[in-house]
């Protein structure tokens, strides 16, 4: 009889544990149901161009986003996306090829012309953007998001950051280049005020074609 209601309590006891643990993942369900969806960063503009606030800036015009302690994707920011027009060709490094900070890493190719830009960040390249070798026109209209140039692996990741501008810094700086901008191109003032207050995403037509490369490299540091 002892037997008995030992081996009663004890599939008593596995019912109760398995409603408990079944109510509990069902409770988890519903809840990472409920929770809510992480809200997409909304643009922030300066001076007619945009600025994502969740990425550090090189004065040459490049950004880094940090996606690990040691994983940075790099890329060309909005406004020197919108000098250097719709490139005819992007020239991109080589997968283990080891970048520093600040020198030329990728060129970019326009009407048989072309321009450096500098890497923002320092480490060896782990992926290259296939989309922007294929259909350069993306860096032009997507340069935060599809138009990305390579992924960095950089053991001192941290360091390049802080040599990087961001939020206040970021945006006065923006703010600079675009007075500088407007001061070498004075049709360029209408141009900003196109699309609600937006610079024109091709601004190359404001610029004779003789002074492409001049005026690029000059906001490009190279």
């Amino acid at each position: 009889m002892t037997v008995i209601l030992m081996l009663v309590m004890f599939a008593t006891f596995l019912t109760i544990d398995y409603l408990r643990k079944g109510g509990v993942k069902e409770f988890e369900e519903a809840e990472a149901e409920a929770a809510p969806v992480s809200p997409r960063l909304h643009p922030k503009y300066v001076a007619g161009f945009e600025l994502a606030e969740n990425r550090s800036y090189h004065p040459g015009h490049t950004w880094a986003l940090q996606e690990s302690p040691t994983l940075a994707r790099v890329g060309l920011d909005d406004f020197g996306a919108r000098l250097a027009g719709k490139v005819d060709g992007v020239v991109l490094p080589k997968r283990g090829q080891w970048l520093r900070q600040g020198q030329k890493f990728a060129t970019l190719q326009r009407n048989g012309k072309q321009v450096d830009i500098v890497s923002p960040v320092e480490g060896e390249v782990t992926a290259v953007n296939e989309k922007l070798l294929s259909d350069p026109a993306v860096a032009n209209t997507d340069p935060y998001g599809e138009g990305w140039f390579v992924s960095v692996l950089s053991p001192d990741l941290k360091v390049s950051l802080r040599n990087l501008l961001n939020k206040s810094l970021a945006r006065k700086w923006m703010a600079d280049a675009a007075q500088q901008l407007q001061m070498r191109l004075p049709a360029m003032a209408g141009e900003v005020a196109q699309d609600g207050g937006l610079a024109v995403h091709d601004i190359t037509p404001q610029i004779p074609h003789v002074k492409w490369e001049e005026i690029t490299r000059e906001f490009f540091l190279t």
